[in-house]
């Protein structure tokens, strides 16, 4: 079904190999145009894409029955390889009942653009309730991620996926690469040890002071924010990208850190997305990943270090290590950044601000104190929300 690179360089890509399931020859697309057509939206886009190029290594498609239910009951694909969040396709009962077993159909955005094909092997209804409470840990609408899944369709689809067109970067292509490319960039760069970092967030100094920690025992570090859809709320990938570049000119080493995107939705699963961010990473080349607190949460749904733990519980099977941080700050009488684990003052000591209360200075044109953003990195933000 896929084709193998010649040369993977680096850690061992999660299952073993890194999958390329792209077609991009005019032959693909001439054979796919006479295919019945499915409409898919951006986020099942967004994942066709990781498929392809081997961020979801070793999936090779839209998860089959066994290996949703192993996945969301076990944490673990049929395989036996560590597995943490459901990739499906959802449809609905009336677009279900029209495909045929192991039929060939072609996927299309809303303007009727192919973006790749399906052997659809498997149709079958899940149970959303339990999905909800073992992926998020709730079955409450509230969640955004749990009421995403909700909202779509009742029955899901799985089996093997060809890409035939890349998804469009817009602004972002600059900082766009594949797996197989950045493992590249790591050895040419002569980076054996590189760190990972998720962020749908700007950088404020406590994620600055943990990544500069981790750089103390790493070659690298990629950045490697997440551009695909978030909720509302969250500040656009496009202010936030040009943030990242500006803390990285002044802050950063030149030589040490790269600035890549991660083309996916957010699914605010918590701990259990923090393994799928660990997973992903890995994929790109990371021998190592940062798990920071409340890691890919949403309000308060999930423990401080929740998502620690739960990767803890699988650490010795991801192959990779984790940097676990506590929640940093910076403290007055230290004269510096430090953790619970590093200062001995008190919390009247301590300079430190909820994302919630950052943004909310930022909306209002206050640029925060340097000791929680840097002035740079505000400047650019204040911009951005004046014009959203």
């Amino acid at each position: 079904m896929e084709t193998h690179m010649e040369k993977i360089y680096g850690i061992t890509p999660h299952g073993g190999k890194l999958i390329n399931l792209k077609d991009l020859s005019s032959e693909a697309k001439t054979e796919a145009e006479k295919l019945p057509k499915l409409t898919i939206n951006n986020w099942n886009i967004s994942d066709l894409e990781l498929l392809a190029i081997g961020g979801f290594s070793p999936l090779d498609g839209f998860m089959s029955k066994a290996d949703y239910d192993a996945v969301v009951n076990t944490m673990h694909l049929t395989s036996g390889v560590v597995w943490s969040i459901p990739i499906t396709l959802p449809v609905s009962e009336e677009i279900a009942a029209k495909i045929e077993p192991d039929e060939k159909i072609a996927l299309v955005d809303a303007a009727g653009s192919i973006y790749g094909t399906m052997v659809v092997t498997d149709k079958f209804r899940p149970d959303k309730k339990v999905e909800a409470q073992k992926v998020y840990g709730t079955t409450e609408e509230a969640h955004p991620g749990v009421k995403k899944m909700y909202d779509t369709g009742d029955v899901y689809l799985g089996g093997p996926v060809k890409l035939l067109k890349m998804p469009s970067h817009g602004n972002f292509t600059d900082f766009y690469m594949e797996p197989i490319e950045t493992r590249k960039m790591f050895h040419d760069l002569g980076w054996k040890t590189i760190v990972g970092f998720q962020t749908r967030n700007p950088i404020h100094r406590a994620h600055e002071y943990i990544q500069k920690t981790a750089l103390e025992s790493v070659d690298g570090l990629l950045l490697n924010p997440l551009v695909g859809e978030t909720k509302a709320d969250d500040i656009p990938a496009d202010v936030r990208m040009k943030s990242y570049q500006e803390i990285l000119r002044y802050y950063y080493p030149k030589d040490r850190v790269r600035l890549v995107i991660y083309p996916a939705a957010m699914r605010y699963a918590g701990p259990r997305e923090a393994i799928l961010h660990a997973i992903v990473r890995k994929n790109y080349g990371c021998t190592h990943f940062i798990v920071g607190r409340d890691h890919a949460g949403v309000g308060d749904d999930y423990g401080t270090y929740e998502a620690q733990d739960l990767i803890t519980s699988v650490e010795d099977e991801m192959g990779m290590s984790f940097f676990k941080f506590e929640n940093a700050f910076y403290c007055k009488k230290c004269g510096s950044m430090a953790t619970d684990k590093t200062c001995p003052h008190s919390a009247e000591d301590h300079i430190s601000l909820s994302g919630t209360k950052v943004r909310g200075m930022l909306k209002d044109g206050i640029v925060p104190p340097k000791e929680v953003s840097r002035p740079e990195v505000a400047k650019v933000l204040i911009e951005g929300m004046k014009r959203k």
